[in-house]
């Protein structure tokens, strides 16, 4: 009757180290496919492509667009604006809506032409 019950035991106590292994085997795969998931979803959101939005007008004939622009801390009247005209970018020049003058990367002082590229930065971004 002992022997019985040890042997019965002996394979109760197989039969649940199995199952146990195989839900073990189970969690264990499905943790890892769970963390691989996550990993590429947090690396797909990490990288992320930049738009390149730009501010186009047509002026005269030809398409302005601003690719970019930085306002000045210290003379809030003035901006730092790279400019593309026609598809070819220019150089940053510093444009001073206050004085109605654009400074050139050659640091020569040029008045605004009337309907040009300062007006629309100045007209864009008042304060």
């Amino acid at each position: 009757m002992v022997d019985a019950l040890v042997k019965c035991f002996s394979l109760y106590s197989s039969a649940f180290s199995l199952s146990f292994r195989l839900v073990k085997s189970f969690w264990t795969s499905f943790v890892k496919i769970l963390i691989l998931f996550l990993l590429t979803l947090s690396f797909n959101l990490a990288i992320v492509v930049s738009a390149e939005a730009s501010t186009c007008r047509q002026l005269d004939n030809h398409s302005i667009c601003i690719v970019s622009i930085k306002r000045s801390a210290k003379y809030y009247w003035e901006y730092r604006a790279a400019i593309s005209v026609d598809g070819q970018k220019k150089p940053v020049e510093i444009y001073n809506c206050r004085d109605r003058l654009k400074i050139n990367y050659h640091k020569t002082v040029v008045p605004f032409a009337t309907n040009g590229v300062g007006e629309l930065i100045c007209s864009l971004y008042t304060k």
